[in-house]
């Protein structure tokens, strides 16, 4: 996407011994860093954004994302809805203030930029039942098309037509100090050079998604694939940490009902759009909860409660019908998201029968038969089927009340099964900020010099809705690459 890509590797060979010195400098180059430097720049400053990746890779999860923000134009309404999909883990009320301001203004930012904005679908609210949510007013994106790369093209364009330089291959591994004050003076790359900020350092490095030791720590899962950028890692969680950041929310998350081919780090979604023929069970081979409870970006309404969804390692059963209505797991066609299908191309089989073929969905004539493929007891994965399907002639789940119109039944061999552990979509935990992105210390006072948007410091602290992270990640961005211009000022 940019033309003419500068590596650090370049920059050592012709300069090995030279210092750097900017206004601001901006860590990572998705939909937060973009807005962290555009909006620097527009206010004066000299601005250099560092980006771990080659131009190949580069973007994260904003380049493999739908690339859609969600509309408004009611911030007391948008207030009301964040505070409500915060639930019982509140974010201060001036973060709340300043997202809820900034949100409104992001297409008329995004139009300023050069691109065309459109409305994109009829996406609502999905937490209608929620104080504020009809302050929702669908989903605006480039050229109103989902995914495809397309935001991410609007913003790199918009980096090259203002000159700024964005330096590839060149991760940054550590924060530099004012040994007085504690302020942050600038970073160190992985090559040993140091850049110095007189600003500034804009922390935008996305989650930790793609670190299976942290993902551990602080999600509990084991081994599970991811849906965007394994360049993800937890970058910039690590060098705020190492300054004395306080961190917030570092449980929340999103993930899906996924599958990952044999030895991949990435998933792929399994959104089973052509039939609900399907169950989902445990190590044991018993069913756990409602697969098909609507659910938002990550939460679903659990026994009156929002809890994450789904949350732990399932088989995914389902049988001839389903497997022949139509793909498991949509191509760029139907939703153009994703790092398997944008950034490899990947283009999943119309029956799915690719898919069985290389080994990444299981066959059997029988449910006994398939329960010894994946490992759980013959006797409990028939029991448990029959039991669903005995509630799908019924028209009524009295195990978890699925709803009767999805309960579609798993009778036809052969039968078919995968696992999933689940797929990790992103985290939204990372270094508490403040209204102004600034970096808070575990006493709560700033760190002078440092900021952070994106994911690597969401500000949603428990439920989201569709379109939230571009928007939060453009919001904070701008206000953190202004705050840090005007610090040189």
């Amino acid at each position: 996407m940019h033309p003419n890509p500068v590596r650090e590797s370049d920059r050592l060979a012709r300069d090995p011994d030279g210092a750097d010195e900017v206004d601001v400098i901006v860590v990572g180059i998705g939909a937060a860093g973009c807005a962290a430097a555009l909006s620097a720049h527009a206010a004066g400053a000299d601005v250099v954004v560092l980006e771990k990746t080659g131009p190949a890779e580069a973007g994260g999860n904003t380049r493999v994302s739908g690339g859609a923000w969600f509309h408004h134009d009611d911030p007391d309404g948008a207030a009301d809805y964040l505070r409500a999909l915060c639930g019982d883990r509140p974010v201060p009320e001036p973060v709340v203030h300043a997202w809820a301001a900034g949100t409104r203004e992001v297409t008329s930012w995004i139009e300023s930029l050069g691109a065309r904005v459109l409305p994109n679908g009829s996406y609502t609210a999905e937490y209608p039942e929620l104080d504020g949510s009809d302050c929702y007013g669908g989903y605006r994106s480039v050229d109103g098309v989902l995914g495809d790369g397309r935001l991410f093209g609007a913003l790199t364009r918009a980096l090259d037509e203002r000159d700024i330089e964005v330096r590839y291959d060149t991760p940054a591994v550590e924060l530099t100090t004012d040994p007085a004050t504690g302020a942050v003076t600038g970073v160190v790359t992985a090559a040993g050079r140091r850049i110095t900020a007189r600003g500034g350092v804009v922390l935008a490095t996305g989650g930790f998604e793609g670190d299976p030791e942290l993902v551990r720590t602080h999600l509990g899962l084991h081994d599970v694939p991811v849906w965007g950028s394994t360049a993800a890692t937890g970058d910039g969680l690590r060098m705020a940490e190492q300054v004395g950041a306080d961190l917030w929310h570092m449980d929340n998350m999103m993930t899906v009902n996924g599958i990952a081919r044999p030895g991949s780090r990435h998933g792929f979604f399994a959104m089973f759009l052509y039939s609900r023929g399907y169950v989902w069970v445990d190590e044991n081979g018993r069913r756990f909860v409602d697969e098909c409870v609507p659910s938002g970006h990550g939460q679903a309404l659990i026994d009156g409660r929002y809890e994450l969804h789904p949350k732990q390692p399932m088989h995914v059963v389902f049988d001839e019908r389903t497997r022949a209505a139509g793909p498991i797991s949509p191509d760029a066609e139907v939703m153009a998201v994703g790092w398997n299908v944008l950034m490899d191309g990947y283009r999943w089989s119309a029956d799915n029968s690719a898919e069985i073929a290389a080994g990444w969905i299981h066959r059997a004539d029988t449910l006994a038969e398939l329960a010894g493929r994946i490992g759980v007891d013959p006797a409990t994965l028939t029991a448990t089927v029959d039991q669903y399907n005995r509630a799908c002639s019924a028209g009524r789940d009295d195990l978890f009340g699925r709803a009767p119109a999805t309960l579609t039944p798993v009778t036809a061999p052969p039968f078919y099964a995968y696992q999933s552990a689940p797929v990790l979509a992103w985290t939204n935990g990372g270094p508490r900020r403040d209204q102004h992105a600034r970096v808070l210390s575990r006493s709560g006072a700033a760190i002078d010099g440092l900021y952070a948007a994106g994911t690597v410091s969401s500000t949603y602290s428990w439920a989201k809705d569709g379109g939230f992270h571009i928007a939060d990640a453009i919001v904070f961005g701008r206000i953190a690459g202004a705050h840090a211009a005007d610090r040189v000022r």
